[in-house]
């Protein structure tokens, strides 16, 4: 007699680009199942049929255009059988964490493989404000350093040993930042969390409080995620407390920042620069604030290289492959800590 092995059965939302042959691994032991699903309405009917028995599912960013959020709405039509969604990202801003967490579904984000890529990109805005890079490249194209006088008539621009940096928000990005940064020589780095990190975290960076960070920093870079708590978190009233020729740069989420009043301050002269990787809107972002020239913008390529988007789909996997042996998702979000889940594994090692 033949005996039937049912696989668990993974649900994949998005493509895959370089991680093809980790899917080949996690394909021997599950079902990999790929959606197929064309819009919303479509993927809730496939819900209950197609997918009726999936135990995990992945998700790309991207994948939103196929489902929508991650909402209430959606994870009410999850099978009763999933448990664990992996997240391919550091910000899983489109994902509501509370109604996975009441349906005891475990949720991961990427970690460790977008924290260098990110820092780069950090390093590279902070340096470009700071120094007056992106005005002086422009006005060099624009063909104005032969009558423009020296460096094409670009203003002076600042040291880091002069500088104090402000880091928002010191977790695993944060503190890539801060160690790129370190070797640069600034005056000094400060961070706030929503609590102090321990002394081997912290380093040599020194903990203040969130108005200290505003009134302090010559430089504020913002690596904090976004939820309903944090959206908006720089704004006039934050903006009011900082200093004169403030440096602000974003590497998190554009809604972090209200881009209307940041562009008034930047008009106004409050904000000295900003540079961004990310928008509020985006990819539709304001013509007024990509035409300032104290404004240095990248249209979200934190992790836009070959090897971050391979290793953060082979870290998807690899959260899936955690929770099929132990009950438990390699990075499961801090929303989840304390929270109580079947860690009952699906496959036995």
């Amino acid at each position: 007699m033949t005996t039937t092995i049912i696989k668990p059965k993974v649900l994949r939302i998005g493509e895959i680009d370089f991680a093809h042959q980790k899917w080949k691994e996690l394909a021997e032991v599950v079902e990999v199942v790929k959606c197929e699903s064309s819009n919303r309405e479509e993927f809730f009917k496939d819900l209950k049929t197609k997918y009726l028995d999936i135990t995990n599912i992945t998700r790309s960013f991207a994948s939103i255009e196929q489902t929508g959020r991650f909402d209430e709405e959606l994870v009410s039509h999850l099978p009763e059988s999933v448990k664990a969604v992996s997240h391919c990202g550091a910000g899983y801003d489109q994902i509501d964490v509370e109604p996975l967490s009441n349906r005891k579904i475990q949720l991961s984000n990427v970690t460790t493989p977008v924290e260098a890529p990110t820092a780069d990109v950090a390093v590279f805005l902070i340096l470009s404000t700071l120094r007056n890079f992106q005005i002086g490249h422009d006005l060099t194209v624009q063909g104005k350093w032969p009558k423009g006088g020296k460096c094409a008539g670009a203003a002076l621009g600042h040291e880091p040993l002069s500088q104090t940096v402000g880091i928002f928000g010191m977790g695993g990005i944060g503190r890539a930042i801060r160690d790129r940064l370190t070797p640069f020589g600034f005056k000094k780095i400060i961070y706030h969390n929503r609590s102090q990190l321990s002394p081997e975290l912290e380093g040599d960076a020194e903990y203040v409080s969130f108005d200290q960070l505003l009134s302090e920093s010559d430089v504020i870079c913002v690596s904090i995620p976004l939820n309903g708590k944090t959206k908006h978190s720089i704004n006039s009233e934050t903006i009011s407390k900082m200093k004169d020729k403030v440096v602000i740069v974003n590497t998190a989420r554009g809604a972090i920042i209200n881009e209307a009043q940041l562009l008034e301050n930047l008009k106004s002269g409050k904000v000295g620069a900003f540079g961004s990787d990310v928008f509020e809107f985006e990819p539709e972002v304001s013509q007024e604030l990509l035409d300032l020239p104290n404004v240095v913008s990248l249209p979200h390529m934190g992790t836009h290289t070959y090897e971050s988007i391979q290793n953060m789909e082979e870290f998807v996997v690899d959260n899936v492959f955690s929770h099929l042996y132990s009950g438990k998702v390699k990075t499961i979000v801090p929303e989840q800590y304390n929270l109580q889940f079947d860690e009952t594994p699906l496959l036995a090692k």
